[in-house]
């Protein structure tokens, strides 16, 4: 009812004055004041609290005691998020305003898209000094006079822009909100921005633990062969030092023959990203001092864009590979995919793992005979006929990167 009633007020409001040319920024700014606050808005979504420099300068600039964005609004399903500034410094704020319960008593939300509103223009203030939301969470806080604008994201995103200044400081004036209002256009294409980076990131994530899952390691490379990042099954790896170590940064392996022709398949692959040549594969085997089996290690260029400069930006990836760390595909899922029973399950996976039929049945503490029986009825629910084939589909099925 708050929203609907804020959106028919809102509709009644005068229209929108025009912006301000170039020549007359808001708060008598310098142009070096308002391109720095700009530029820092553009590098708010790499900060570790986001956005934290350009409100510290937002609060500076307008005397406000709070300035918040509201990253996601609260729902039934999930809290907000939401980013603030106040005397003592910028925080991702968590607290009882971030539940639903708190949100849905917010009075001043609805706005029209994109327009810094003041909330006396949105709701009849002693009405609002005298209610819930306003005892539970605007008067502790020694807030008095709001402005905000919300600020609607393609794709339905959302997020909110809030201002505050305590009872003892006047109500902010058409100019601030001129100010803010040359400020939404920017935020706006940030926030969009992050959200962007953020969905290429999850992605990455997911293609991460994806490779985790499947026991290989991974080390990505800079074009000058230095390591800039791996993943825990390659730190694993050369934890061990075991055929492959870092020396300086840069990979190594434990013989000179060897390690000639690993740093001869990095320099090829760093060439062929220097020549935008296409991408090439090339793989060795490492010999390992403690007699294990051999490392595999596969060398693969990265493909680069015409933007991509830095001296750490990908260029080669190396995969690297024991054969003694196998993949463990999931209990459940192996239940769920081929309709094993559990005690199924445990046999199966220990087949996986390399055990001999007898070994597994003294693994489990069963009887051989029964054993033989579980691995029959392994055999009718996959239509297989040997173990090394079990082994084979269970190893390749998507229950390995669960």
């Amino acid at each position: 009812m708050a929203t609907a009633a804020a959106a028919s007020v809102a509709t009644a409001l005068p229209a929108q004055p025009a912006s301000t040319t170039v020549e007359q920024l808001p708060l008598s700014l310098s142009f070096e004041q308002f391109s720095d606050l700009v530029g820092q808005i553009y590098e708010g979504p790499l900060e570790d609290v986001p956005w934290a420099s350009a409100m510290r300068l937002v609060r500076q600039y307008l005397g406000a005691n709070w300035v918040t964005l509201i990253l996601r609004p609260a729902s039934i399903s999930q809290q907000a998020i939401l980013v603030r500034a106040g005397e003592h410094g910028e925080d991702l704020y968590g607290a009882a305003y971030n539940q639903f319960q708190g949100f849905s008593l917010d009075p001043f939300v609805g706005l029209p898209p994109d327009r810094v509103l003041a909330i006396d223009e949105m709701i009849d203030i002693r009405t609002w000094i005298e209610g819930d939301f306003y005892k539970q969470f605007i008067e502790p806080n020694n807030i008095r006079y709001i402005i905000g604008a919300d600020i609607r994201i393609e794709g339905g995103g959302e997020c909110r822009l809030r201002i505050t200044r305590p009872v003892t400081e006047k109500n902010f004036s058409e100019q601030d909100k001129a100010f803010c209002q040359r400020l939404l256009p920017h935020l706006k294409r940030s926030v969009k921005l992050r959200s962007r980076v953020e969905g290429i990131e999850s992605e990455r994530r997911l293609y991460a633990v994806a490779m985790d899952r499947m026991q290989i390691g991974t080390v990505v490379l800079n074009e000058q062969g230095l390591i800039v990042r791996s993943n825990s099954v390659a730190d694993g790896i050369l934890e061990e030092k075991d055929g492959i170590q870092v020396v300086k940064g840069k990979l190594h392996a434990e013989y000179a023959l060897e390690d000639r022709e690993l740093q001869r398949l990095i320099k090829n692959g760093l060439s062929n990203v220097a020549s935008a040549s296409p991408v090439i594969t090339e793989a060795i085997s490492l010999t390992r001092p403690s007699g294990q089996p051999k490392l595999g290690v596969l060398v693969r260029s990265i493909p680069c864009n015409d933007l991509s400069e830095g001296n750490d930006w990908p260029q080669v990836a190396v995969f690297i590979r024991d054969p003694k760390h196998q993949p463990a595909p999931s209990h459940e899922l192996v239940r769920r995919l081929f309709g094993f029973t559990s005690a199924e399950v445990a046999l199966a996976l220990l087949l996986t793992n390399g055990l001999t039929l007898d070994e597994a049945a003294a693994e489990l503490n069963i009887r051989k005979n029964t054993a033989r029986a579980h691995l029959r009825s392994i055999f009718s629910k996959t239509g297989v006929t040997r173990q090394t084939m079990l082994v084979r589909l269970l190893l390749n099925s998507v229950a390995s990167v669960s």
